[in-house]
């Protein structure tokens, strides 16, 4: 059999310090080079052949993969949360976490995390920088309503952030002094901007040949428009990673954890663990969702009954889940089954 050596990669903005040992745990070699592509280059020059490698999730592991993944025989990315053994140590440092990752790679211990593809982390990308200019474009509107009251005026809280309402309020308010008048335009100057930029990459995302089909599919669902559909194709990315619905409920955030001892079982509330971005939306959607679909509408009631209605929210957001599922898995249209169960075909 041909011998593989195993490489452990710390990585950071800076510098990337590694460990090469061989499947006996003999270390190869081992130090630091700074963190670009032409050292990268150079340095794997120098690797014995073949060779896999394995690296922490951090803001810098995405170009480092693509790039070293060409030339691996397999490359893996580490769950920053499950390698409890290099926060545990008492001695850490980038030179002894590299040889730890090495070694959770070649005793095959590695708590390997999902890595989507380049095509989807590059879109993704543009979904979350879309998102960013959201809460910016609410900031600017509470701004608004702040510097308003600030000096004391009356406003219809309804109608502020309309053009043609806006434009009356400055001109025949007296109470709105010539101080004020600027800021407020240059607020609602900016809103407008950032409206239009978000507009614009969303229309770029939909109309992507990657996404089109796919987010068509998923917007026949009810209660699922573009937003909700962008953000599970490409945060969830490839969906047959899930091997069942509960896993997929927990990357969304839609469970809480568990904590027993004994015969004492504690529930806590939503898992942190999770894809915020994912929770987030499939939370807003379920609010909507009892507007547009009878179906999802009797599970909101039946759940609110018992008294709490952000559990009934919830369940919602997890039929949701189970929804989206079902029509990213068959890659059809969605259509409710003629069962008594009504469970999504």
């Amino acid at each position: 059999m041909e011998l593989m050596y195993y490489i452990g990669l710390d990585v950071h903005k800076q510098k990337i310090s590694y460990c090469v040992k061989d499947s006996g745990g003999k270390v190869y070699a081992e130090g630091s080079l700074p963190a670009t592509r032409l050292d990268l280059d150079l340095w794997m020059k120098t690797l014995p052949q073949p060779w896999s490698g394995a690296m922490e999730a951090t803001i810098f592991t995405g170009w480092i993969y693509d790039h070293l993944k060409p030339h691996a025989a397999a490359l893996k990315v580490a769950h920053p949360l499950m390698l409890r053994a290099i926060a545990a140590a008492k001695k850490k440092n980038d030179r002894i976490d590299a040889s730890k990752i090495c070694d959770c790679l070649r005793c095959d211990f590695l708590p390997e995390c999902y890595m989507a593809s380049t095509a989807i982390r590059e879109r993704r990308r543009t979904l979350r920088y879309r998102n960013l200019l959201v809460c910016q474009m609410v900031q600017m509107k509470i701004k608004i309503s702040s510097l308003l009251m600030e000096a004391g005026v009356s406003y219809n809280k309804q109608r502020l952030h309309k053009a043609g309402y806006f434009r009356e309020l400055l001109a025949k308010n007296p109470d709105i002094d010539e101080g004020l008048v600027p800021l407020l335009r240059l607020c609602r100057e900016t809103v407008v901007r950032l409206g239009k930029t978000e507009s614009a990459l969303v229309r770029s995302l939909e109309r992507d040949s990657l996404l089109v089909e796919r987010v068509e599919r998923l917007m026949t669902i009810p209660a699922v428009g573009p937003i909700t559909a962008l953000t599970w194709a490409l945060e969830v990315g490839d969906v047959q990673r899930f091997s069942s619905l509960k896993k997929a409920i927990n990357c969304c955030g839609l469970c809480g954890a568990e904590k027993s001892s004994g015969n004492t079982v504690q529930r806590t509330p939503l898992s942190k663990q999770r894809n915020k971005h994912l929770q987030t939306t499939l939370i807003e959607a379920a609010k909507m969702a009892p507007r547009n679909s009878p179906e999802l509408a009797m599970l909101y009631d039946k759940k609110k009954q018992k008294g709490n209605a952000n559990r009934a929210t919830l369940a919602v957001a997890r039929k949701l889940v189970a929804y989206l599922m079902a029509v990213d898995r068959g890659q059809r249209n969605f259509r409710i089954a003629e069962t008594s169960s009504n469970i999504a075909a």
